[in-house]
C-alpha cells in the first residue's frame, strides 16, 4: 500500500520541520485522510475510501546492513472549522496519504564525511575537534619554521592588521576527504594603501595555455607531473613594514599585548601572491629558466638534455618535459627551497579533472558540475539535449527576477565550467550580459543550460594523442544579433592539430553597418589570438611547419582581408582591423572559405538546430567520458547525492 523510498537527508531537515508541525494538534479526532486541511482547497473528483481502524505502519528500508535511523510521521487531526466554504474533508471525499520511508544511510562513512563538511566558524568551535586542533598546531608549526614573524611592542602611531582562522576540508575527485585544512590569514580589508601595501598584482597562467602545454605533452608523449608548494605565501619577502595581531589560541603568555611583525608574506595581505611570485620566479632564473613574453606564468628551460616547462598557477605547478631525468633533478633542488609536495601524475588541477585514456588527456568538470547542480537545486531536473533555444534573443524587457545574488552567483559558476565545455560559451556569454538587471526569461534561459549540463555532466574535452602542430582557426559573427543595441556577436575556435585550444563568443564593441563588416570585425579577434599563440610557440622553442590558417564563410571578408581596396562602406572601419591585411601580406596567415553548414564557430554565435548542435559538439571533441558505465553512473550519483 505504501511506497519505500530512500530519500537524501538534504530533504530531511524539510520534513521534519513537517512533522513538528503537525505534531500540535488542535482535536484529537484521527484521520487517514491526506493533510489537506485548509479552506482554501479545491474540490475533486476523488472518490471516497473507507477509513482505517488502525494508522498505517510505516515500513523502514536500511541503505546498508547497519541499522538505519527512520523517522515516523504522525497522522493529521481535525480542527473545528465553521467557514461556509464546502470542502473536501467537509464533504466526506478522503484520499490516503502514501507516507514515504525516511531513511538515513547509518555507514560510518557517510557520517564522517557529513561531520567533516560542517566547517568551523571560528577558533572556538574548532578548538572542540582532534582533527581541527591538529591542523592549527601544523600550521603554526610551518610559521615558525619559516620565521613569519618577530614579536615587538604595539606601536602607538602605526596601523595593526587584524587575522583569523579559516578552515576547510580538501576533498578529493571523488568527493571523499583528503584531508583538514587550517588557514591563519591576515584581515587585509583593514590594509591602509601607502602604508601597508603598494604594488599588488601577481600574474596567472592562462587557459589557453594549459590547454597548448597538455596538447604538446600528450603530443610527444611526456610524463605530467603536479606539483603543489605548501604555505607557498610565506616564503615571500615582504618590503613594508607591517604588524599584525597574535594568533588566536596562541598568544604569548610572556608577551601577551605585543604584537607580530610581519617578515615574511602571509595569506590575505595584499601584496602576499606579488611577493610569493617574485621570490619563486627569482629561484627559477637563477636554474637556467626563461618567462615567456606571451604568458609570464609559464616557464622554458631548453638545453642540450632537453626541455622543461612549467606552469605555475598561485601554488599549483603543472611540469612537463622531454627529459624525465632533468624533471626529477628540478623536483628535487625546489623541494630544497620550498616546501613542496609531489602529487605524482597530472590528475586534478584548478577544478579539471584530467584523465588518461586510449586516445590521450580527457578534460572533464564532472565534479564542478554536480556541485554546482546542488547548488542550484536541479540535481533531479529533467535533462533536455540543447542548452540554448533556437531564434531566441535576450533582451532587457521583462519582469526583474526576485533575486538577482542567486542569478548572479549562478551565472558566474557557469562561465568557469566553460574551461572544459566550450559548446557552452555562447549561452552562458548570452545570460551573463545581463547581470546587472536580470529578468525572468533571463533565469529561464540559465535553467536550460542548467538542465543541459544535468544530462551531460561526464562530457568533457578530448585531447588527442597526435603531434601535429597545424594551426586552424574558425571565424563567424552573427550580424546585429542582439535586439536592444543591435550590436553583433562575435565566435571564433583555434585548433592544435587535432585538439581544441582556444575559443570565445563575445559580443561587439560596435555596432556593424553591413554583415560583412560584421564578419571583419570578427575575423580581427582570432588573427590577434592566433598572434599570441605564435609568439607563445616561440618562447617554447617550437617552430609552426606552416603558417596558420583562419576560416570564414564571407566571400566578401575574404576579398576584404587578402586585397588593400578601401570602398566606400568600408572606409569607416577602423584602422586597426587592418592588421589582418599586414599578417596575410607577409606571409604570417592565410584565409580560407568554409560553407556556413561546415562552420563550426556557428555555434559560438547563435543558438542552432539540436542535429547541427550535436555535430558541431563532436566535431569539437566534446564528449562523454570512455570510462563511463551505467553502474559507475549510478554509484556516483548515490555518493554526490549521500555526501550532501
Amino acid at each position: 500500500m505504501f511506497n519505500n523510498i530512500i530519500i537524501p537527508h538534504r530533504i530531511l531537515l524539510s520534513l521534519i520541520s513537517w512533522t513538528l508541525i503537525i505534531l500540535c494538534p488542535t482535536s484529537p479526532t484521527p484521520l487517514v485522510s491526506s493533510p489537506v486541511s485548509t479552506s482554501t482547497c479545491l474540490p475533486c473528483n476523488d472518490k471516497p475510501v473507507a477509513s482505517c481502524s488502525q494508522p498505517p505502519i510505516m515500513s523502514i528500508i536500511p541503505f546498508s546492513s547497519q541499522p538505519s535511523l527512520s523517522v515516523p510521521v504522525p497522522l493529521m487531526t481535525t480542527s473545528t472549522n465553521l467557514h461556509p466554504m464546502v470542502t473536501r474533508r467537509k464533504a466526506g471525499i478522503f484520499k490516503p496519504k502514501a507516507y514515504h520511508a525516511l531513511t538515513i544511510a547509518g555507514s560510518s562513512k557517510f557520517f564522517h564525511v557529513l561531520l567533516a563538511l560542517q566547517e568551523p566558524r571560528g577558533f572556538k568551535s574548532a578548538a572542540k575537534h582532534p582533527a581541527w586542533l591538529s591542523a592549527m598546531d601544523a600550521e603554526i608549526q610551518a610559521l615558525k619554521n619559516n620565521d613569519t614573524w618577530d614579536l615587538v611592542q604595539r606601536p602607538v602611531s602605526h596601523n595593526v592588521v587584524g587575522c583569523r582562522w579559516i578552515f576547510k576540508t580538501k576533498l578529493c575527485a571523488d568527493g571523499s576527504i583528503e584531508r583538514h585544512k587550517a588557514r591563519f590569514v591576515a584581515k587585509g580589508f583593514s590594509h591602509i594603501h601607502g602604508l601597508d601595501f603598494e604594488d599588488t598584482f601577481s600574474p596567472v597562467v592562462h587557459p589557453v595555455t594549459v590547454r597548448i602545454i597538455l596538447s604538446i605533452a600528450v603530443g610527444f608523449g611526456w610524463p605530467l607531473h603536479q606539483l603543489d608548494v605548501q604555505n607557498a605565501f610565506l616564503h615571500g619577502h615582504l618590503s613594508e613594514l607591517v604588524y599584525m595581531d597574535q594568533p588566536l589560541g596562541y598568544i604569548d603568555p610572556r608577551f601577551p599585548r605585543h604584537v607580530c611583525r610581519l617578515k615574511r608574506a602571509l595569506y590575505g595581505l595584499k601584496q602576499a601572491p606579488r611577493a610569493w611570485f617574485q621570490h619563486f620566479s627569482s629561484f627559477l632564473l637563477q636554474l637556467g629558466f626563461l618567462i615567456s613574453k606571451a604568458d609570464s606564468s609559464l616557464f622554458v628551460h631548453h638545453s642540450a638534455a632537453g626541455m622543461i616547462y612549467l606552469l605555475l598557477y598561485v601554488d599549483n605547478m603543472v611540469l612537463t618535459g622531454s627529459n624525465p631525468s632533468l624533471i626529477k633533478t628540478l623536483i628535487t633542488r625546489l623541494s630544497t627551497e620550498f616546501a613542496m609536495k609531489d602529487l605524482g601524475s597530472l590528475h586534478y588541477f584548478l577544478g579539471v579533472e584530467v584523465h588518461h585514456n586510449s586516445y590521450g588527456l580527457f578534460l572533464s568538470q564532472t565534479k564542478y558540475a554536480l556541485d554546482l547542480l546542488h547548488r542550484a537545486d536541479m540535481v533531479e531536473a529533467k535533462p533536455i539535449t540543447t542548452s540554448y533555444v533556437v531564434g531566441q534573443h535576450l533582451s532587457t524587457e521583462g519582469k526583474l527576477f526576485s533575486n538577482p545574488t542567486l542569478f548572479r552567483s549562478l551565472a558566474g559558476t557557469l562561465q568557469y565550467l566553460t574551461i572544459a565545455r566550450p559548446n557552452l560559451s555562447f549561452s552562458v556569454n548570452s545570460i551573463c550580459q545581463y547581470m546587472h538587471a536580470s529578468t525572468e526569461d533571463h533565469f529561464r534561459a540559465l535553467k536550460c543550460i542548467l538542465r543541459y549540463v544535468k544530462g551531460t555532466v561526464h562530457h568533457g574535452l578530448q585531447l588527442h594523442r597526435n603531434p601535429s602542430r597545424d594551426l586552424l582557426a574558425y571565424s563567424d559573427a552573427d550580424w546585429a544579433g542582439c535586439p536592444n543595441t543591435r550590436r553583433s556577436t562575435t565566435g571564433y575556435l583555434i585548433f592544435l592539430g587535432p585538439n581544441l585550444i582556444s575559443w570565445c563568443s563575445k559580443k561587439q564593441s560596435t555596432v556593424s553597418r553591413s554583415s560583412a563588416e560584421a564578419e571583419y570585425r570578427s575575423l580581427a579577434v582570432p588573427t590577434a589570438e592566433v598572434a599570441w599563440i605564435v609568439q607563445l610557440f616561440r618562447d617554447l622553442h617550437l617552430q609552426l611547419p606552416s603558417p596558420p590558417k583562419l576560416i570564414c564563410d564571407n566571400k566578401s571578408v575574404i576579398f576584404m582581408a587578402v586585397n588593400p581596396v578601401t570602398r566606400p562602406r568600408s572606409k569607416h572601419i577602423t584602422i586597426d582591423y587592418h592588421f589582418v591585411r599586414e599578417l596575410i601580406a607577409n606571409g604570417s596567415l592565410k584565409v580560407a572559405f568554409v560553407p556556413s553548414h561546415l562552420q563550426l564557430a556557428d555555434s559560438f554565435t547563435k543558438g542552432v538546430p539540436k542535429p547541427q548542435f550535436l555535430l558541431f559538439r563532436n566535431k569539437l571533441h566534446v564528449v562523454p567520458s570512455s570510462m563511463l558505465s551505467l553502474k559507475g553512473v549510478i554509484r556516483n550519483l548515490i555518493l554526490f547525492l549521500d555526501y550532501r
